[in-house]
């Protein structure tokens, strides 16, 4: 699996289940993710790759925390029209 930074991805356990992210850093077999919520830039969460969802999507890591959470708001209802 092939996960880059900036790379939206979907929890796929923990109480997080199901929320989008977005990666800042790979590290071995865990991520380092981002919501600009939950997790913001600055206190990232650290993610098992197994539980993770890999997307298609790859977008420039944002400055800031809302920002990134506008991102991934518009990223969220793209795939709910889906």
């Amino acid at each position: 699996m092939d996960i880059k930074k900036g790379q939206i991805v979907i929890s796929k356990a923990g109480h997080d289940d199901g929320q989008p992210f977005v990666v800042v850093e790979v590290k071995d077999n865990y991520v380092y993710l981002a919501d600009g919520k939950e997790r913001k830039l600055n206190a990232l969460k650290k993610k098992n790759i197994k539980h993770i969802a890999v997307t298609n999507s790859v977008v420039n890591l944002p400055d800031t925390d809302k920002s990134l959470r506008k991102l991934l708001n518009s990223f969220s209802r793209v795939n709910q029209e889906d």
